[in-house]
């Protein structure tokens, strides 16, 4: 009867042991995995932040040259209406020299 008390209670002891060295061996890989995850995370963000400011900075491009585009439009339109006014001053100028005969 001893024998089989002391056999149980050494089965016993076994099966925890290789429950732990299960649970060990679990938790183990469930931090790897967490880990993986984690650092992929990051590189997700990484990349993210890359592409924010990759973004960010076109549009700053785009912004400036929305800004020489406007600037040049207005100096078009500004030497635009210098030739108007002078084709306006030659016709004048014509018109009175064809009334002064």
């Amino acid at each position: 009867m001893r024998i089989t008390v002391v056999a149980v209670a050494a089965l016993g002891a076994l099966s925890l042991a290789a429950c732990s060295k299960q649970d060990k061996a679990a938790d183990a890989q469930a931090d790897a995995t967490k880990a993986q995850a984690n650092a992929q995370a990051t590189q997700i963000e990484n990349q993210a932040d890359a592409t924010k400011a990759a973004g960010e900075a076109q549009a700053q491009k785009l912004d400036q040259q929305a800004d020489a585009t406007k600037d040049q439009a207005k100096a078009d339109a500004k030497a635009m209406d210098k030739q108007a006014d002078a084709a306006k001053a030659a016709g004048d100028a014509k018109a009175d020299a064809v009334k002064k005969p």
